[in-house]
């Protein structure tokens, strides 16, 4: 069985600078992930990649297959996930090129399967503290090490998609006082979190959303991928060294520990004897 401790949600340019990479397909209850998995070695660790839209980008935010790709990095033992993503700024100070990494996340989706715990036990899995605290701060040392403003915290509003905002939506984000918007972190992220598995979003800022807090032109899909194309570099830089940096002892970050007392009788969600955890 192949097997990975450290995961990546991220697209085919991280991979393609690694050497002898294995290519493996990954069966799960939820149907196939986004694609096949890639599994390399980064400075002594295993490591799983895959892009969460799939290698051509063909997959919009609102049919990624989260549960299957999150599953499918369990079932390989991936204890802690690494979540780049684009995002637009919703606040005048966090400038396109500049890097943020969040600790908060609003969920504006609808409709998408944002849990493993279907019933008929009735688990709760707190998403209190879904972005591990440890890996935050690694990253955002590692962030500024490689000389790109990093912006430690902020909320990440996440739109259904495939649209972008209106003007009035921005402006009301904006008045909430959060920080940066995406599509795709929820529920990637939080699924992580039933899962046990540590988390850590590295968010690369694109432009400014529909252009309110800058007073500049709505963004465009065109805008959003050459920005990110400029950077991409910078962000498998840093990727690279923060796998390099993460703790040797993956289940030491506690992200095991919230899946304690999720049930009403007092048990862990990890004692439930259903095929998720298989």
């Amino acid at each position: 069985m192949s097997h990975a401790e450290i995961g990546i949600f991220g697209g085919s340019g991280f991979y393609s600078l690694l050497e002898n990479v294995q290519e493996i397909k990954v069966d799960t209850p939820y149907g196939p992930p986004s694609d096949r998995i890639m599994l390399a070695e980064v400075g002594g660790r295993k490591v799983a990649f895959l892009p969460r839209h799939g290698r051509e980008h063909t997959l919009p935010p609102h049919k990624v297959p989260y549960r299957a790709n999150v599953w499918a990095m369990h079932k390989l033992g991936v204890k802690a996930i690494i979540s780049p993503c684009a995002v637009g700024s919703l606040q005048r100070h966090i400038e396109p090129g500049s890097f943020l990494v969040a600790d908060q996340f609003v969920d504006r989706t609808k409709g998408r399967d944002d849990t493993f715990f279907d019933g008929p036990i009735v688990t709760h899995v707190s998403p209190a503290e879904t972005y591990d605290p440890v890996l935050r701060q690694l990253a955002v040392e590692v962030i500024r090490e490689h000389g790109i403003v990093a912006h430690d915290g902020g909320t990440v509003v996440v739109i259904q998609g495939p649209r972008f905002s209106t003007k009035a939506e921005s402006a009301w984000f904006t008045n909430n006082g959060w920080q940066i918007i995406n599509m795709t972190q929820y529920p990637e992220a939080y699924l992580c979190r039933e899962m046990g598995m540590s988390v850590v979003n590295i968010s690369l800022v694109t432009d400014f959303d529909s252009g309110v807090v800058a007073d500049t032109t709505a963004v465009t899909a065109h805008d959003v991928l050459e920005v990110f194309k400029s950077n991409s570099e910078k962000i498998r830089g840093v990727v690279l060294d923060l796998i390099k940096r993460m703790p040797k002892d993956l289940d030491a970050l506690g992200a095991r520990e919230a899946l304690k007392y999720t049930r009403g009788d007092g048990h862990a969600a990890s004692d439930l004897d259903i095929r998720v955890f298989e």
